[in-house]
């Protein structure tokens, strides 16, 4: 029988934060990062296949899935801000060291958990979670630079267009082989939450700050090359967001780094979760003994 998973609230400095949470708090903890434009609704699969052996968290960020919303002018929509809230509610559960499995819009936030506290980081996994300039598909990125350099009429029309339903899709069938493996449900579910009254600007907020993410690069190297962390990265290939040369580079200062480049594309446990799932149990087993 797969394990229970359990639907949660914590409240984290007057905010209310969601997350799902499975698995026996004694054993080894597993945080779940996600990106935009999902919620923690993106590893509702495999919460289940993991925890078995580990206890899994899986929060909501502020602004996303079923997370508290507050208006631009009473929450900073910072990656920095959305780290402090997700430190927050692990500070809450007791989680003290972990492994984190981050992607997308995830991988900032866990890079700034890490950068606080490297001895808190047990292992990494990236999912299409970028740490270096290789990643970026440049047709994706430069408007999103343009506007965060520059923003106004000229420069946001184009990164409006990444909440549009059309380029919520693309988002989960592009480089995907067979598109009917993909439920519609995901955009339909993402949809909703974006088209929420005010969530517009919130991730415009978010668009802005995206560049500090990238300055944040040269301490995250360093912090790999001085810790030496477990990485695993499986990384949908055919992601035109965050190319695959994005993951190869963690090879670069993590020689160790176990990298797997899989036939999908930017949410790639739709297509393969059991094959990502194997990768993960494996390293997990090995690097958490």
């Amino acid at each position: 029988m797969a394990p229970a998973v359990h639907h949660r609230t914590a409240t984290v400095d007057g905010l209310e934060v969601f997350y799902r949470e499975a698995g026996d708090p004694k054993t080894p903890a597993v945080v779940l990062l996600h990106g935009f434009p999902t919620s923690s609704h993106m590893f509702r699969l495999l919460i289940p296949a993991l925890a078995d052996r580990y206890h899994v968290i899986a929060p909501d960020h502020i602004g996303f899935g079923q997370s508290a919303m507050p208006a631009p002018r009473d929450f900073p929509y910072t990656f920095d801000a959305l780290t402090d809230v997700t430190s927050g509610l692990l500070r809450h559960l007791g989680i003290d060291r972990f492994a984190m499995y981050v992607q997308d819009y995830g991988a900032p936030i866990g890079w700034r958990l890490a950068l606080r506290d490297p001895d808190r980081i047990t292992a990494i996994i990236t999912q299409n979670g970028n740490a270096y300039e290789e990643g970026f598909v440049k047709p994706f990125w430069d408007g999103l630079f343009a506007y965060a350099e520059a923003p106004g009429p000229e420069t946001e029309a184009s990164v409006r267009g990444a909440l549009t339903p059309e380029s919520i899709r693309w988002q989960y069938v592009n480089g995907v082989a067979d598109p009917s493996l993909v439920s519609p449900d995901n955009w339909v579910h993402d949809q909703a939450l974006l088209d929420r009254p005010g969530n517009d600007e919130i991730q415009l907020r978010l668009f802005r700050d995206y560049p500090t993410n990238v300055d944040l690069y040269p301490q995250v190297h360093r912090y790999f090359r001085d810790s030496r962390v477990p990485l695993l990265a499986v990384w949908g290939a055919n992601d035109e967001i965050f190319g695959p040369a994005g993951a190869e580079a963690f090879g670069r200062d993590l020689p160790d780094a176990e990298i797997h480049l899989i036939d999908s594309g930017h949410f790639a446990l739709e297509t393969h979760l059991g094959p990502i799932t194997d990768h993960i149990r494996t390293f997990l087993a090995r690097t958490l003994t």
